[in-house]
């Protein structure tokens, strides 16, 4: 059975192309001696088996061992199908934790290095025309803690927060075939006070004496089309797209943009056009979407917008970061939307983008985060800072992502409270990804200890059993007061670091609840603990009641959707079976409407 078999590309979607999930040959390399010993070399077979896209700590993997192997090697041998010869043929990674060298018929063909986002090769000219060998040589160091590893630990063993590690192929793996000139980026920013779409787009090849034809639809019906002689490798358009109609710009109702109640999308089809015959043709799409804050609120299309967000960490207990179809993408956005939270914060992960597609297309709030170092180094700063800038060139587009997390709980900053250099890496991020992203909300590092941000971001578990009623007031009359709420001290920490001062900019509770409760053979923990599930609902409405009765909280993000590893404070278990009626958790969430805040 091969696994994970959807076209992987939503942005930029092309007709031919080949997956290459599936079957590899496989090898562990753990005395480093694979380069030496020039295991790219064709004659060199590997002895085990994988089911790639999963790592081979993961179970679909058909490997399934914990323990560290910090070099890995893969092996496939590939026919081009005919109807691709003659064009330019580019291998496509999804994700490899973390460096890649990837030899296509004993020849180099690149390298790179991060384990989260996407990157690709053209091997055109390596190929032979008859079977290609494709190898990939991994390096995954287990216990470096200068690269960013999120929540996966650098011990053999999962403990507290932090899971198994994933080493090597994690994403789909596939081949395309494009002319020789060709698309090779694209762009959309949308302004919903304009009523415009801005389009860029970049040409590799000969572009001289060619078009652009860009064809743009809204629910089937072709609404603009704009053909473009292609003067330059860059081009740059604005288009309009309300045509000056009232209703169609978000008056009085949502109209044609995108929100989680409306995931309004528009269709594109972008041509390049040589003498009237098409070379290149690509699908895409984009919404019509704006986020900012003002007044100390958070505004989707210019209406104040209260974010009821669950955290996310994006596990699954057979292919751990990768979902085993892409259904269970879809899945999980459904179960949270049934439950009444209109969005999510992916946590220490950057998601396959399916996941982003379906957070589209149905309708959901996403957080980008990344994987994070856990101590401080030039190195780690170097690392995390090449990650953001690829993570925002290939998810710019999607509708869903209206905020970046670049730094969570001090996590690769632990002295930021003292360290002036510390300070200067948490300003750097806010300021990259908001002059590579002038679209979106940037925090500065989530849960306290702030510097320069768009929005205070405090994580608070403080809030105990029900038994404990000094510590829950304290916790509600905590969230209901601003000056208080500031001066806290969440885990000893203060809200913003040395040096930094509230600004006035939204108060969001983004980490908070996390209640255990175990179902069936389950074993682990929370950070307070129900044994049945009456009390699960119970505690579940105490905390939201407490967060709801703060006049100053504008937003929240629940810990967490599900239970993972060891961790059973998820709302659904690790298998995603719900550990309560849905539509209770729903009823509490909406308990909050738009009166309750200032």
């Amino acid at each position: 059975m091969v696994y994970r078999k959807e076209y992987p590309r939503p942005q930029l979607v092309r007709k031919e192309w080949l997956n290459l999930n599936g079957a590899w040959q496989f090898e562990f390399d753990d005395e480093n001696a694979g380069l030496k010993a020039k295991w790219f070399k064709k004659e060199k077979k590997f002895g085990r088996k994988i089911e790639v896209p999963f790592a081979f700590q993961a179970e679909l993997s058909g490997i399934n061992e914990s323990t560290f192997h910090d070099w890995v090697w893969y092996r496939r041998e590939v026919e081009i199908p005919k109807e691709m010869l003659g064009k330019q043929i580019f291998l496509h990674f999804g994700a490899v934790d973390y460096r890649a060298a990837v030899y296509v018929n004993e020849q180099l063909a690149g390298t790179h290095e991060g384990g989260h986002v996407s990157f690709s090769f053209n091997i055109t000219d390596y190929l032979t025309g008859e079977k290609e060998s494709i190898v990939i040589r991994v390096e995954d160091p287990s216990t470096d803690e200068t690269i960013p590893r999120g929540k996966q630990f650098w011990l053999e063993e999962s403990a507290g927060i932090w899971y198994t590690r994933t080493t090597g192929i994690w994403q789909t793996v596939w081949l395309e075939a494009v002319p020789i000139t060709h698309l090779t980026k694209l762009r959309f920013t949308p302004n919903i006070d304009s009523g415009d779409i801005q389009i860029e787009f970049e040409v590799a090849g000969e572009f001289k004496g060619k078009k652009a034809l860009i064809e743009i639809s809204f629910k089937g019906s072709k609404i603009a089309e704009e053909r473009i002689e292609i003067f330059d490798s860059f081009t740059k358009r604005s288009i309009n797209l309300y045509n000056r109609q009232i209703f169609k710009a978000g008056y009085h109702h949502e109209g044609w943009n995108w929100s989680p109640e409306t995931p309004n999308l528009f269709d594109v089809v972008i041509k390049i056009i040589d003498a009237e015959i098409v070379i290149d043709e690509i699908t895409s799409y984009f919404g019509m979407r704006k986020i900012h804050t003002e007044n100390g609120m958070v505004y989707l299309n210019n209406k104040p917008y209260y974010q009821k967000l669950v955290l996310d960490q994006g596990y699954w207990p057979q292919g751990l970061l990768t979902a085993p179809d892409d259904l269970d993408f879809k899945k999980d956005i459904e179960l949270s939307k049934e439950m009444g939270f209109n969005g999510c914060r992916k946590h220490q992960k950057v998601e396959d983008p399916r996941f982003l597609y379906w957070a589209d297309h149905l309708g959901f709030l996403v957080w980008g985060e990344c994987a994070a170092s856990p101590i401080y180094s030039e190195d780690a700063v170097a690392r995390l800072t090449r990650e953001w800038i690829e993570i925002i060139e290939r998810d710019y587009n999607h509708p869903s992502i209206v905020t970046w997390v670049p730094i969570n709980e001090s996590w690769g900053v632990p002295n930021i409270c003292n360290n002036e250099q510390q300070k200067h890496h948490s300003l750097a991020m806010y300021h990259l990804i908001h002059s590579l992203d002038p679209t979106r909300i940037v925090i500065s590092n989530d849960g306290w200890e702030m510097t320069t941000t768009d929005i205070c971001a405090i994580h608070n578990y403080n809030h105990g059993h029900k038994e404990e009623l000094e510590k829950y007031e304290h916790f509600k009359h905590s969230l209901s007061t601003k000056e208080k709420l500031l001066m806290s001290r969440p885990a000893g920490k203060k809200i913003y670091t040395e040096g930094f001062d509230y600004q006035g900019e939204p108060i969001l509770l983004t980490e908070f609840g996390g209640i255990g409760f175990k179902i069936g053979d389950a074993t682990g923990w929370g950070y307070t603990s129900v044994s049945s599930e009456e009390d699960f609902v119970s505690d579940y409405e105490r905390v939201m009641k407490g967060v709801y009765a703060s006049r100053t909280i504008h937003g929240f993000c629940y810990t967490q959707l599900t239970d993972v590893e060891q961790e059973i404070n998820g709302i659904l278990t690790y298998d995603r079976k719900p550990k309560c009626d849905l539509k209770e958790i729903k009823r509490i969430n909406n308990l909050w409407h738009i009166d309750t805040v200032e």
